[in-house]
């Protein structure tokens, strides 16, 4: 089974999911992306990260139940 892209460790940003072996949250990304970042300018911004791990942050979802989530 391969290795997930996406974890959360309660030892790593409060438990915050973000992307493996980094310290970048999901919500840290996709606030990049929303705000007009193109995935190639983050990949840029951030050496560290994967086109696999950006596609797999991007693609999360947030749940609805966190403050501050859309409805």
């Amino acid at each position: 089974m391969a290795e997930a892209l996406i974890v959360a460790d309660p030892q790593i940003l409060s438990g915050k999911p973000c992307v493996r072996g980094t310290r970048l949250s999901v919500e840290f990304l996709l606030e990049l992306a929303a705000s007009g970042a193109t995935q190639e300018q983050i990949l840029a911004q951030y050496p560290q990260l994967t086109s696999a791990a950006l596609s797999a942050a991007l693609g999360a979802r947030r749940d609805p139940r966190e403050p501050g989530a859309e409805r």
